[in-house]
């Protein structure tokens, strides 16, 4: 016999007949009709080559055969059903992970430090690699397990995920604190686009989310400086004259004067993606929450 031919279902059917020594209570005990527990017995019998049990007046008695086998099958069951319950149970104080995330540079200054204290006290084994991973190979990338989350803008059309929302982010206009705006108390669109920008993108050419704006009202701003992450913007703008449009959460980290905008402008939502499949994952899941949990 080839282990391919053999249905990995009928296993357990042979464990319940063997621990009750009946074909009625091995159904209740699997909630299945006895009928199909017969029709299972008969097909094990055709596979095997043996009668497996012989009906007695104490009931069903194992061959040698079955008595031969049944420790190696009752260890592989076991084996299964404690490889299932991991997969759905997770025990955060002794487990040994590397959650991979993709992010761009902002969501990893805004995330990696809150995360990485929280796992430190409750999840000591837990490490974290961070990398981006462009959005249109992102369901690739989780359906493949390369990756456990994703960090990024809603993605409407990528039905294989599943999103929440982490948290929304409006944007300003962050001056260094000594600039000669500084002083005022709102800045209005005409001394906005006076300014000199910088503008962060991965890309090398095409508008930004500002310059979008502005372009519905017939405006444009001067780009000075063009960059890739937003990371070094600030630094720029805190020894020179130059003005970075940047989500609050971001410029409140450094001592800038910051201006609501004099224009409106979508704010920057941040959803937590990951695929379908890993939705009742133990790992998966308690790291979802603990996500959220931090910046829900």
């Amino acid at each position: 016999m080839q282990l391919q031919q053999m249905d990995m279902n009928l296993f357990p059917v042979l464990d319940a007949i063997y621990n009750t020594r009946n074909l009625t209570r091995a159904a209740e005990r699997l909630h299945i009709t006895q009928p199909a527990v017969s029709n299972a017995l008969a097909r094990l019998r055709r596979v095997l080559n043996d009668q497996l049990f012989i009906r007695t007046p104490n009931g069903m008695s194992p061959t040698p055969l079955t008595e031969h086998i049944m420790p190696k099958v009752q260890q592989a069951l076991t084996l299964l059903g404690s490889s299932v319950a991991e997969h759905h149970q997770f025990e955060p104080k002794t487990a040994e992970k590397t959650l991979r995330v993709s992010m761009n540079d902002m969501a990893e200054t805004l995330v990696l430090p809150r995360l990485l204290e929280h796992l430190q006290q409750v999840a000591p084994g837990i490490s974290v690699e961070s990398y981006y991973v462009p959005r249109d190979q992102l369901a690739k990338e989780l359906a493949a397990n390369s990756l456990d989350f994703a960090l990024d803008v809603p993605m409407i059309s990528a039905t294989q995920l599943n999103q929440q929302r982490l948290s929304a982010d409006r944007y300003q206009c962050m001056l260094r604190p000594d600039h000669p705006f500084a002083q005022q108390t709102n800045l209005t669109l005409e001394q906005y686009l006076e300014l000199e920008h910088i503008h962060v993108s991965s890309r090398r050419s095409g508008p930004g989310i500002a310059d979008i704006a502005l372009n519905k009202l017939g405006r444009r701003r001067k780009i000075k400086l063009r960059v890739q992450h937003y990371r070094v913007a600030p630094l720029v703008v805190m020894k020179t004259d130059l003005a970075l449009t940047v989500p609050v959460s971001l410029a409140q980290q450094y001592p800038a004067k910051c201006f609501e905008l004099p224009f409106q402008i979508p704010q920057m939502d941040w959803h937590l993606l990951w695929h379908r499949s890993q939705d009742e994952e133990g790992a998966n899941r308690w790291l979802r929450q603990q996500v959220l949990h931090l910046f829900g």
